[in-house]
């Protein structure tokens, strides 16, 4: 058993972007040397913006805030689609990989006229969940995406949400 120290830990989560604040941090005893703030540095990671997306309960590392958000990753895009009620589990959080597939098509097709095909699945992470604005309404889901593939995101109609193996190829 080694010695324990006092280090900086999320009291909640916290957005790529936002600038840490008092209430965003608490304190754990833990047996690390190096690799995490301690708390004697509270102050140079206080008011500075969290890199990457920070989860309640983990240490908190330096490199992890600075004065930009280094989020998203080069090639990677966030794409916040609305989710109709039903189109997702209702237990999805953040961290989760996940299939965006397209919903079930209108039903307005005109005989003999060609459609375009539906615009095929993504496969991304989720970064984000925020509960609908009132009873019925939509979800807004945030996915990281390959760049290439946020357009084809923002078009799926009527989107839906398929939480994937946490670890895997599989895709859409």
């Amino acid at each position: 058993m080694g010695e324990r120290t006092p280090v900086l830990v999320l009291a909640r989560d916290v957005r790529a972007g936002q600038v840490l604040k008092q209430g965003d941090l608490r304190v754990v005893q833990v047996a690390a040397e190096r690799g995490v703030v301690p708390v004697a540095d509270r102050g140079t990671v206080l008011g500075r913006k969290a890199r990457v997306p920070l989860v309640a309960g983990a240490l908190l590392a330096p490199e992890q805030v600075g004065t930009s958000a280094g989020f998203p990753p080069p090639g990677h895009s966030q794409v916040a689609i609305p989710v109709e009620p039903g189109g997702a589990p209702p237990d999805l959080a953040p961290g989760e990989r996940v299939a965006v597939l397209p919903g079930p098509a209108e039903s307005g097709a005109v005989e003999g006229v060609a459609t375009e095909p539906a615009p095929s699945g993504v496969a991304g992470t989720v970064t984000d969940v925020r509960a609908p604005e009132s009873a019925g309404s939509p979800r807004v889901v945030t996915v990281l995406v390959e760049t290439a593939a946020a357009r084809r995101t923002a078009q799926l109609e009527h989107p839906r949400v398929v939480v994937l193996p946490s670890e895997g190829r599989e895709a859409p």
